[in-house]
């Protein structure tokens, strides 16, 4: 079953830290912001729209199933949960990627207002490492953490903070990729990981 989200595009923060990473970390975001054409704090007014489907997380305490919104394009990827006041208990958003990400590359909390835990996902689907991401609460982006992965990946899933935890989901645990992240990965996603 899959549904369309639609929400309001607000700042990029994931593809511009891999550029931010590149130039030297925080003063590298410094240095580029001129250079990308940041607008700094008005956000643009086109919609995203999110395909939606259920993936599993097979974990210690059995299989635990989320709602995910699948983030699948470089503007889905950059906006991802910018901006919203509440994700459900039960869901999350799926980035995917056509191509294995480096493991300097991560995520930030740039405009992103509740706390969030990431998984990232390996080539056989499982999970490689598992970072807490807290809100950043400035308006300058250059003092907002980055959450590098440390490994290599296919896709990360973000959830609510604790949810991984609360299940007793860990590194190593097999996550059941939708069809869309297979389809996405095809010549990169080995046999995909048995619960």
């Amino acid at each position: 079953m899959n549904e369309t989200i639609t929400t309001a595009i607000g700042m990029s923060r994931r593809r511009f830290l891999t550029g931010a990473a590149a130039a030297g970390g925080v003063l590298g975001v410094s240095a580029l912001l001129p250079l990308t054409g940041w607008s700094g704090g008005v956000a643009l007014a086109e919609e995203i729209h999110y395909e939606t489907t259920t993936l599993a997380i097979h974990g210690a305490h059995g299989p635990s199933r989320l709602k995910v919104e699948l983030a699948e394009s470089p503007q889905q990827r950059a906006n991802g949960l910018m901006g919203r006041e509440h994700l459900a208990p039960g869901a999350g958003m799926l980035f995917l990627y056509s191509r294995p990400q480096s493991p300097d590359s991560g995520f930030w909390m740039y405009r992103t207002l509740i706390p969030l835990d990431i998984a990232f996902i390996d080539s056989q689907g499982r999970i490689a490492a598992i970072r807490q991401m807290p809100p950043c609460n400035s308006e300058a982006p250059g003092e907002c953490r980055a959450y590098r992965a440390g490994v290599t990946y296919l896709a990360a899933l973000e959830v609510n903070a604790g949810y991984f935890a609360e299940r007793g989901i860990k590194v190593g645990d097999c996550v059941s990729l939708p069809a869309q992240a297979k389809h996405l990965a095809d010549e990169h996603l080995h046999e995909q990981c048995r619960p």
